[in-house]
């Protein structure tokens, strides 16, 4: 089986597509879709998964769960109708809303990343948390001389300040070498079985295959709810509204 186009890495706003069934297959009691192309988004990178419903004239299927796994988007749900057949033609349909929040959190995390670069904070960026219970995004640093309080507010004041100049994303599609020249850090396990993405609010460029607002102001508002340190690991924990 070819691989999976993944549609949403070139338009993140879209949450329609015609596609093509390649096969089905069962999992753990549930059915697997497999299609020429998609805009459902996998679970990854610290967004959650897409969930809607794949369907024709005459049937659905209720997509619940969405993963990723060598090159092949797996659709993982039931169907509602007879079932659907290799090389049938069907209308992928997104819930826009769960869309439109797991975005706003996803490029919320990066607005944080933008505010710790911009206050000149010397953090090494590692996993991030963007799922509605509990973002947060991880640094490897220290806070020195400065309270949890004072951290928060001067990344709050940024935040506010980033968002209020309405910038607008991009992305590219580039070498990884290329990546580094556009990105503050770029981490060593990038997936090889993706293309290699970019992107950029303003001149800001973070090594990302997930789905991000059109432009900043999309997010709302954000703020830093906690600070927690461990062993030289700075957990920052923020919320949007």
């Amino acid at each position: 089986m070819n691989p999976t186009k993944l549609l949403y890495l070139e338009d993140m706003q879209q949450l329609e597509c015609e596609a093509i069934v390649e096969s089905t297959d069962q999992k753990d009691g549930k059915t697997v879709l497999y299609l020429d192309q998609t805009v459902f988004y996998p679970q990854g990178g610290g967004q959650p998964y897409d969930t809607g419903v794949i369907s024709t004239d005459d049937t659905k299927f209720i997509v619940e769960e969405v993963r990723f796994a060598d090159g092949l988007v797996l659709h993982i749900g039931h169907f509602d109708g007879r079932p659907l057949m290799q090389g049938e033609d069907v209308k992928c349909t997104v819930d826009k809303d769960r869309r439109a929040l797991h975005t706003r959190l996803h490029s919320g995390g990066h607005v944080l990343d933008m505010a710790v670069n911009e206050l000149g904070y010397d953090w090494t960026p590692g996993k991030g948390y963007h799922f509605p219970q509990g973002s947060y995004v991880e640094y490897q640093g220290s806070l020195g001389d400065e309270t949890k309080e004072e951290v928060i507010a001067k990344l709050s004041q940024a935040i506010s300040d980033i968002l209020s100049r309405d910038i607008k994303t991009e992305i590219k599609f580039v070498t990884k070498d290329e990546m580094a020249k556009l990105c503050r850090h770029v981490p060593d396990y990038l997936p090889k079985d993706k293309p290699s993405r970019v992107v950029l609010y303003g001149d800001f460029g973070v090594p990302c295959g997930g789905t991000h607002v059109a432009q900043l102001k999309d997010i709302g508002q954000e703020s830093i709810r906690k600070i927690k340190t461990q062993s030289g690991t700075i957990r920052i924990s923020y919320e949007i509204q």
